[in-house]
Parts: structure tokens; sequence; C-alpha cells
């Protein structure tokens, strides 16, 4: 059980049997009356946010999660194949169930899948991963005077932008988290 005083951002609760994820979370005490705390919940089944209040002092669910560091094997259809690092077990996820972060799965990338009372949820990608542009408009000499950005492809079919002296062929570094450029690799 986790108590208000240890509620923090990224901190994974149980509340009507469900998992959430504390995006934003603010103590408050009036001038009159109990202090409180008011939160904004991510729902990690459905990715729903809500805004929940709880008294001060009072206790939520620790939920039954598990990590598991498994390896991104290739795609079917719409079904993705990934592979328990130490069973060797193959575990199938839909795109609905993994959401945005599969525009930068790359084949034989390590990943942690994220388990709630034994079935998957969800997955977890390293910050940074390293991709190929395989489509992108070339940029013109003088377009740099404001600093530009073009929107290009990616090896896994991300759309993202970047500078415009990046080039078709060229290997950047994508913040998996927001989905941004960070920078060309060379």
């Amino acid at each position: 059980m986790y108590s208000t005083a240890e509620f923090r951002k990224g901190l994974k609760i149980e509340l009507e049997g469900k998992p959430y994820l504390i995006v934003d979370f603010q103590h408050v005490k009036p001038g009159k009356g109990g202090a409180f705390v008011r939160t904004k919940l991510k729902n990690m089944i459905n990715g729903r946010v809500t805004d929940q209040t709880f008294r001060s002092g009072e206790k939520v669910g620790r939920p039954d999660m598990e990590e598991k560091e498994m390896q991104y094997l290739y795609r079917e259809g719409d079904t993705l194949v990934f592979m328990d690092n130490v069973t060797y077990d193959q575990v199938y996820l839909t795109k609905e169930q993994i959401g945005e972060q599969v525009q930068f799965l790359q084949e034989n990338i390590n990943i942690k899948l994220l388990y709630f009372n034994k079935e998957p949820l969800g997955l977890e990608l390293p910050n940074f991963v390293e991709l190929s542009v395989t489509a992108t408009e070339p940029g013109f000499k003088g377009d740099t005077a404001t600093g530009g950005n073009k929107p290009a492809t990616l090896e896994t079919g991300a759309i993202i932008q970047v500078p415009l002296f990046i080039s078709e062929g060229d290997r950047i570094r994508v913040d998996t988290r927001t989905g941004t450029y960070m920078e060309r690799v060379k």
C-alpha cells in the first residue's frame, strides 16, 4: 500500500482493480478543513487521464506489476512478436496494446515489457534509438536562416521533424519519449 505522502510523478498505483500512473500531483493544505492531494492519473490499460482527489494520509493499492527484459523479433500483420531474453518464450502483442511507441520499434531491439496480473500491458523503449532516414526533401541553400525543420520518414515508418541539413540515408538519434530529433549519428 502507498500513502499519499509517497506520491510522486511516475508512481504506479492501483485503484478499483486497475493500474494507474501518476502524471501530476499537488498537496493542498486549505486554511479550513483537512489537507488533501489532487492528482492526475493515467489509466495504464486504456490511456485515459482522470483527475482524482485523495484525503491526506489515505492509502492506495500497489499494483501487481512486473517488468521483463524482451527482444522485439518481427511484425506479423498487426501482431508484433517479442522474445523473453531469459526463457526464450515468445509473446504476441497487437499494435493497439503498444500504442504510439510502435513507430520506434526496430527489429532486435531490447525493450522492457510491462505485465499487470500476469498479462502483458505495454512496453518501455530505450530513451533513445538510432534510425535511418529513408525519405526527406532536400534542404536548399539559404533555408537555414530561420533554423527551419522539415518532415522525414524513418526506417520504421515514423515521420518526425528534422533540421534542413538532414538528408536521405543519414542515421539520426531520436528521443522515444517525445518523438523528437536529437542529433545526427556519424
